[in-house]
């Protein structure tokens, strides 16, 4: 399994969980979802134990209730990796501590192996996605 890395920190050095946006539930080999906040699910990649799981969309945008960060982060996310997202999920995700890298693209694992290379970009308010207002 690959070495994630936080900042330059090694996950060996500080365990984490990684989430990704997706549109199935295949794995390493899941399809990386465009809306942030509209997926069906989101996989969550545990960098100390290896493992990775799936964690439903329950949020008001998929006819639950809350919002999509507020989810995150009680599931313990620390680390968002998006294709994109509008400045008002950049400016949640944010004040509930978890870190927004936007680049996302193909698969959980290709995305996860651009995170690792350092070849995400952070999120902010100037590359988030302005026409959908999220």
């Amino acid at each position: 399994m690959p070495e994630y890395r936080l900042n330059g920190v090694k996950d060996s050095e500080r365990s984490m969980k990684v989430s990704i946006p997706v549109m199935d539930r295949s794995g390493l080999s899941s399809t990386v979802g465009q809306h942030f906040g509209k997926v069906p699910d989101y996989a969550v990649m545990d960098t100390e134990s290896g493992t990775l799981s799936f964690l439903e969309n329950t949020s008001e945008h998929r006819g639950g209730v809350g919002m999509p960060p507020e989810l995150l982060a009680k599931a313990g996310v620390q680390v968002m990796l998006c294709s994109g997202l509008g400045p008002k999920a950049v400016d949640m995700l944010s004040s509930l501590g978890i870190q927004v890298f936007v680049g996302a693209k193909g698969t959980v694992g290709e995305t996860l192996e651009a995170y690792n290379a350092g070849k995400m970009i952070r999120a902010d308010h100037d590359n988030a996605c302005k026409e959908h207002d999220h």
